[in-house]
């Protein structure tokens, strides 16, 4: 039987749901990924550790949410930005229906990495306070702090999602287009959760900031996409799933 909601019928997963009660939901973004990406690379790459995952462990995968909270990605066309007020509602709305039937612990997989995060602690605390259900909110970022296999920090189109992206759909990169962009010091602000020195905390840039790095770099990426390959991103994505896999077992004894 397949792992994907989408793929199985009312009567397979109200089987499933006499002996399970956990499903996994993965949530990205549409935005611009350089001219070398695809904008549909935070959903991918989530979609992709969440049905990894789902099938090592039998665990069913919601419907990915494909839009995340982009409003500095606008600077370039077909980026797609909804209000982080409306995606609360939205993601606690699809944990609210599913809890109807019987699900109880939720785990949510971010692709979006630091963006989405606040709105989804939001709604993960709502749905717990309010529906009684247990979440659990994995982001790639925070559960790669001791990942070794990079030499790139965070930042946006860089060695570390694209070669993300090299493992799990090498056809919708061109890495032949990309151009390094590396991120300059700033002082107190490093971003990075594997960094450990002292920061602010991240906040969104505006238009007028994302324009000036079009401007000086040709294109709007943050970091050393040439340094991505595939065998990094192998590395990453096994390392990754591992940890999935390890919080749906940790999910599965607290059911008992």
């Amino acid at each position: 039987m397949s792992v994907l909601l989408q793929e199985l019928t009312w009567s397979q997963v109200a089987e499933y749901l006499q002996h399970d009660d956990r499903i996994i939901l993965p949530v990205g973004s549409i935005e611009q990924h350089g001219r070398f990406a695809p904008l549909g690379t935070d959903t991918y790459v989530a979609m992709a550790l969440a049905e990894d995952a789902g099938n090592r462990s039998g665990v069913l995968v919601a419907p990915p949410v494909w839009t995340g909270w982009s409003p500095h990605h606008l600077v370039r066309p077909g980026t797609i930005s909804i209000r982080a007020e409306v995606l609360i509602e939205l993601f606690f709305d699809i944990i609210s229906s599913l809890a109807v039937h019987g699900f109880a612990h939720f785990l949510m997989v971010n692709g979006h990495r630091l963006v989405n995060i606040p709105w989804m602690q939001i709604c993960a605390e709502r749905a717990q306070r309010e529906l009684k259900v247990r979440v659990a909110l994995f982001d790639p970022a925070w559960m790669s702090k001791e990942f070794t296999g990079f030499s790139d920090a965070i930042g946006h189109g860089e060695e570390i999602e694209i070669s993300h992206m090299l493992h799990c759909f090498p056809q919708l990169v061109d890495l032949d287009k990309a151009r390094d962009n590396a991120a300059g010091e700033r002082d107190l602000y490093h971003v990075d959760p594997a960094d450990s020195r002292d920061s602010l905390c991240y906040v969104p840039a505006t238009l007028e900031d994302m324009s000036k790095i079009a401007d000086d770099s040709g294109d709007t990426i943050t970091g050393r996409p040439t340094l991505a390959t595939a065998e990094k991103g192998r590395a990453y994505h096994e390392h990754l799933v591992g940890r999935l896999v390890q919080v749906l077992e940790q999910m599965r004894k607290k059911r008992r």
